[in-house]
């Protein structure tokens, strides 16, 4: 297999009726390449790796086949860290949007695109690429231009979304690129195959919807339907791991098969010392005799003249311990490829704090998933741009992609004690604006949100302590009731 997935390019900058047949069949020369590596990668991932297909050629009746998955667990780890809580949709500070945006984030949780969000990350981790269909409900409902996402299944349209958002599988999907500059999208694709191998295409430019059916993956294909694409834009939007398009454990999968390996080999030199070889001496006794008394336990042998007959075990074992520091270097060098933490931590026990991140590999996955957030963001964009287009259309939301940022939170409850103190200490200081606090406290996912609930809270809270407003004469009347008091004290006094 190669590394990295290819980039599907045409020089074709506009797709339409006259072209689409042809630009399709060149771009399936390049996806069928795409397509062998992501079976490989997604078996590997879910545990069908080469130790299984391992052999010996001496005692092959001894052979472990042992799958120590450190794939799943790297890909698991990644999509995890990257998103264990959900994107939030927040207001950029320079605009009052920030109930607009809490809409919007309503909006998306309806649509489940949390977990859309997770399964498009765990195909980004396990070959580099992943792929979101957006379907607006209205264009469904009248049937226009929104194929089924497999035979004989309709898009869920559900009842208070304007729209659905689905991940697909990169072995059915991709998008075709423009080689010129900016090498901008000019169609998306999906296809599924039907019983008869008849594969139907889904083909998405910005302006146009193409369906084609053809005689199997390589065949000649054929036009059955075309609308105009009621979305306006290519509702199949492209996310991308990094620029090779490669997977999170594609890079150490020759490290990955060594461990299974060793594994493996550990267990074959345990079995084989448990069933040692016996080597007899100056004896006579044949295969079926020998196999009975191994069987039973028990070996008789009987010497023949001078020649003293006995027996001894071939008991030369693994060494347990240099393979267990063999696998220990070659799974800490995966993990310094990965960018993983060594979350079993190091050996010194005085280390901590911020030490401690250092040194178990934390600021590493901290930096990759900056970077992965990065690529991801970039994307992300592009489908909001398509979702804020389709809200708009159907009378909603009035946000523009400027109004709103995206943001990813990440241990969001670490060092909160130490968080809260920034906080306290940047609100104390009246040189500082306090939303310049919330923001860089980092204890916010959204932070303009928690300002406004805070700033709204605080107004709420100082309107209980104001003073309260008396008339003129109900202050003269208290006065006067107030100096009655007073005489009436002092003459009780003087009575005294």
């Amino acid at each position: 297999m190669q590394f990295g997935r290819t980039k599907i390019k045409t020089d074709v900058e506009y797709v339409d009726e006259s072209n689409v047949l042809t630009v399709l069949e060149s771009a399936m020369n390049d996806h069928i390449s795409n397509y062998g590596d992501i079976e490989y990668l997604y078996s590997y991932f879910k545990g069908q790796q080469p130790v299984l297909q391992r052999k010996k050629e001496i005692r092959p009746e001894i052979c472990n086949k042992i799958v120590e998955n450190i794939a799943n667990e790297i890909v698991s780890f990644k999509t995890g860290y990257l998103l264990g809580e959900p994107i939030q949709y927040v207001s950029r500070s320079d605009t009052d949007t920030s109930k607009e945006v809490g809409e919007l984030n309503d909006i998306m949780e309806l649509c489940s695109k949390a977990c859309v969000d997770n399964d498009i990350a765990e195909w980004l981790y396990i070959c580099g690429v992943g792929y979101r269909l957006v379907l607006p409900n209205d264009a469904a409902i009248l049937g226009k231009a929104v194929p089924a996402l497999s035979v004989g299944e309709k898009p869920d349209l559900g009842d208070d979304t304007p729209f659905t958002v689905h991940c697909l599988d990169p072995r059915g999907a991709f998008v075709v690129h423009y080689s010129g500059v900016g090498e901008k999208p000019v169609m998306g694709v999906k296809y599924v195959k039907k019983d008869d191998l008849t594969v139907v295409f889904s083909v998405w430019t910005g302006s146009e919807y193409f369906e084609i059916e053809s005689d199997g993956i390589n065949g000649t294909g054929r036009i059955v339907k075309h609308e105009k694409n009621t979305v306006g834009y290519i509702p199949v939007v492209e996310y991308v791991l990094n620029n090779a398009r490669q997977g999170a454990f594609e890079i150490v999968l020759p490290l990955l098969d060594a461990i299974n390996d060793t594994q493996s080999d550990r267990l074959d030199g345990v079995d084989q010392f448990i069933q040692s070889l016996m080597v007899l001496y100056n004896a006579e006794i044949d295969e079926d005799k020998a196999k009975n008394l191994r069987d039973a336990g028990l070996i008789i042998l009987k010497s023949f003249g001078e020649n003293k007959a006995d027996i001894k075990v071939l008991n030369e074992q693994l060494n347990q311990t240099q393979t267990q520091t063999l696998i220990d270097d070659l799974y800490q060098k995966v993990l310094e490829i990965v960018g993983m933490p060594n979350r079993n931590g190091g050996t010194s026990t005085s280390d901590t704090g911020a030490a401690v991140i250092v040194r178990d590999g934390w600021s590493t996955a901290e930096a990759r998933a900056k970077s992965d957030e990065a690529n991801f963001k970039r994307s992300e964009r592009e489908f909001l741009k398509i979702a804020l287009s389709i809200i708009k259309r159907s009378g909603g939301l009035s946000l523009m992609l400027k109004d709103v940022d995206i943001k990813f939170t990440r241990h969001n409850y670490d060092n909160i004690q130490s968080k809260s103190q920034v906080l306290v200490s940047m609100l104390n200081n009246s040189h500082i604006h306090p939303a310049l606090a919330f923001e860089h406290c980092g204890l916010f996912s959204d932070p303009q949100s928690a300002f406004n609930m805070s700033e709204a809270y605080y107004q709420e809270q100082m309107k209980k302590w104001e003073p309260v407003e008396v008339d003129s004469d109900e202050n003269d009347d208290l006065q006067q009731t107030g100096q009655g008091a007073s005489g009436s004290q002092e003459q009780s006094q003087e009575g005294v």
